[in-house]
């Protein structure tokens, strides 16, 4: 990899392509791997992308893999409460040196979402006209620069 690459974790709890069988169809080597290769494709050698699932040791999230880790990115739906209180110690301790953390789909309701944002993250629907803010806090962050 050349200097100006990142190494990315694609994270996925990987239950809905093991229990539903039109989940499995959609993505049958898992969303996490649906996300990593269209990382993959957008960023080509500006990237190395792995992936980890919640029935890997340790969740894929080991104290090893995380300091190696530039940006986690987070899929999340049903099965939040099976994430180790001591994996989500880990990942935020990671996060608040600087690893990027990256939340997709329901992850909002996810143990270390909910531990970041020191809120219940519980979502209310609103009209259609509302609008939302977002704020970049570290702009030198390789999330928020893109990598050129």
């Amino acid at each position: 990899m050349n200097a100006r690459s990142v190494t990315v974790l694609v994270w996925g709890e990987n239950r809905h392509e093991q229990t539903e069988p039109g989940v499995a169809g959609v993505y049958p080597d898992g969303m996490h791997n649906a996300v990593r290769r269209g990382i993959e494709h957008w960023l080509g050698e500006r990237a190395t992308v792995t992936t980890a699932t919640l029935d890997d040791p340790e969740h894929g999230l080991t104290e090893e893999v995380l300091a190696g880790t530039d940006v986690l990115t987070w899929w999340g739906h049903a099965a939040h409460g099976e994430v180790s209180d001591e994996v989500v110690d880990r990942v935020h301790r990671h996060v608040l040196a600087g690893m990027g953390l990256v939340v997709l789909h329901s992850g909002h309701y996810s143990k270390i979402f909910i531990r970041l944002m020191g809120t219940t993250c519980t979502l209310r629907w609103r009209s259609a006209n509302d609008r939302e803010l977002v704020w970049t806090v570290n702009p030198s962050h390789p999330i928020a620069r893109g990598i050129p």
